[in-house]
C-alpha cells in the first residue's frame, strides 16, 4: 500500500512494525522489519504525539515480586558425557525433533540498537506463549527512551554491559551483565532503558498473558548474577532462570508457567532435558554448533532459533571442539484469542481500543504518564 503525503501521519519507530502491520487496519508496506526501516502509519494525532517517543522491547525495572505463585512443573534432567559408557537412556519417553528453523538475522531497532529478531517476524509470528525474541547489542548514545506495555510480560537476560532503566511510578536501577529482570507489565507501564558504559548485549523475551492478569498491578522480579540458581555435572553447566533442571529450582514466579534455561556444554558433552510434553518449546543458540533432539542430525550453528516439535523431552550433544550454549525455554500455552498493537496486546480489538483511549488519557493504569519524562 502506498504511504500517506499527509502531514498529519506519523512515521513511528521500527520496533512497532511487526505489531502494527499484524493488528489495526492502518496503512503500512506488508512484511517484517528490515534494514530499509518501512514504515507504519496511525492517523489518530493525540495517540501519536504519545507514541512517538515510545519504542518496543528492552529492558526492566525492578520493585517487588509477583504476588501470584502458581504451581511449579518439575522439569527432572539427566545428563551424560558422551564418551562414557554407561548406557543410560534419558529420563523422558519421546524426545522433541527440530520441526522448524529460524535464522535470526541483524535489524537495527531503537535508537542507534542492532537486534537478531527470531519470535516476532514473518517467519515465526508467534509461539504460544511467547511472543518475541531479541538478541539486542546497543552502545551509547543509543538506547530504548520511554515507551509503554500493557497485557504481557517481558524479561530480560543480560550478557554484556550494564543498563540503566527508570519507570513513571520512580523506579530506577541498572542491571549488569548476568542479570535478570522479569516484568508484568499487566495494566500498563512506560519505561525507558538506556545503555551505560561500553556495548551492551542480552536477550530480551516477551510472554503472553492469560485474560485474568492482563489487568493486574504491575511487578518486577530481579535475579542478580551471584543469586542465579546453577549446576554443572559431566561437561554440562545450566543457569536456571526459571523452572528447574538438574535439581536446582529458580525462585522466580511466573504467572504463565515457564521454563527458561542457560546450558554450556563443553566438547564432548551430552544434554537429556526433560520438558513438560503439553508445553510449546523452543532453543536459541547463543555461541558454538551443536545436535538437537536426533543424534543423527546436522549440527546447528549460532543465532538459530530451533522450534520443537512434540514430545516430553530434548536430546542436545555437542560434537565440535569448542564449548556449546544455548538458551532452552518452554511454556504452557494459553490458547486464547490474541490482539497486538504495538507494545500493547490483549485479547481483542475491543480491548486493544479501549488500551489507545487508556494511554491517551491517562487513566486505568497509565494516570502517571501524564507528566513523567525519564531523566
Amino acid at each position: 500500500m502506498s504511504e500517506p503525503n499527509s502531514p498529519n501521519h506519523l512515521r513511528l519507530p521500527p520496533s512497532f512494525h511487526f505489531f502494527l502491520s499484524s493488528t489495526l487496519p492502518i496503512q503500512t508496506k506488508k512484511g517484517t522489519p528490515s534494514i530499509r526501516h518501512r514504515k507504519a502509519y496511525i492517523p489518530n494525532t493525540s495517540i501519536r504525539m504519545m507514541l512517538v517517543r515510545a519504542i518496543s522491547p528492552k529492558l526492566l525495572f525492578h520493585a517487588k515480586p509477583a504476588k501470584t505463585r502458581p504451581n511449579h512443573v518439575r522439569a527432572p534432567v539427566f545428563i551424560r558425557s558422551s564418551m562414557s559408557e554407561t548406557g543410560k537412556a534419558p529420563s523422558f519417553e519421546t524426545p522433541r525433533l527440530v520441526v522448524k528453523t529460524v535464522l535470526a538475522t541483524e535489524q537495527p531497532e531503537g535508537d542507534g540498537a542492532v537486534v537478531r529478531r527470531s519470535i516476532g517476524r514473518r517467519e515465526l509470528r508467534s509461539l504460544d506463549p511467547f511472543l518475541l525474541l531479541d538478541h539486542f547489542s546497543v552502545t551509547p548514545p543509543g538506547g530504548f527512551h520511554d515507551h509503554p506495555h500493557r497485557g504481557f510480560e517481558t524479561v530480560t537476560y543480560m550478557f554484556q554491559g550494564a543498563i540503566t532503566h527508570q519507570d513513571f511510578a520512580g523506579n530506577k536501577g541498572t542491571i549488569q551483565t548476568g542479570d535478570v529482570q522479569w516484568m508484568t507489565a499487566g495494566r500498563g507501564i512506560v519505561h525507558s532503558e538506556m545503555p551505560t558504559g561500553g556495548l551492551t548485549t542480552g536477550l530480551q523475551l516477551w510472554i503472553n498473558l492469560s485474560s485474568k492478569y492482563k489487568m493486574i498491578e504491575p511487578s518486577y522480579q530481579e535475579l542478580l548474577s551471584e543469586n542465579i540458581e546453577r549446576a554443572e555435572e559431566d561437561g554440562v553447566e545450566v543457569r536456571v532462570i526459571a523452572g528447574e533442571s538438574m535439581g536446582v529450582r529458580s525462585p522466580v514466579h511466573t504467572l504463565t508457567p515457564t521454563m527458561y534455561l542457560d546450558f554450556t556444554l563443553k566438547p564432548g558433552a551430552e544434554l537429556h532435558q526433560s520438558i513438560p510434553e503439553s508445553w510449546n518449546s523452543f532453543v536459541y543458540i547463543i555461541e558454538g554448533e551443536g545436535v538437537f533432539g536426533s543424534p543423527n542430525s546436522a549440527p546447528v550453528a549460532a543465532h538459530n532459533l530451533l522450534v520443537l516439535g512434540p514430545g516430553d523431552g530434548l536430546s542436545v550433544w555437542n560434537r565440535s571442539s569448542n564449548n556449546l550454549r544455548f538458551v532452552s525455554l518452554g511454556g504452557q500455552p494459553l490458547n486464547e484469542p490474541m490482539a497486538k498493537y504495538g507494545p500493547f496486546v490483549m485479547n481483542t480489538q475491543a480491548e486493544i481500543n479501549r488500551t489507545l483511549e487508556d494511554f491517551k488519557h491517562f487513566k486505568n493504569g497509565f494516570e502517571l504518564a501524564r507528566t513523567w519524562r525519564s531523566q
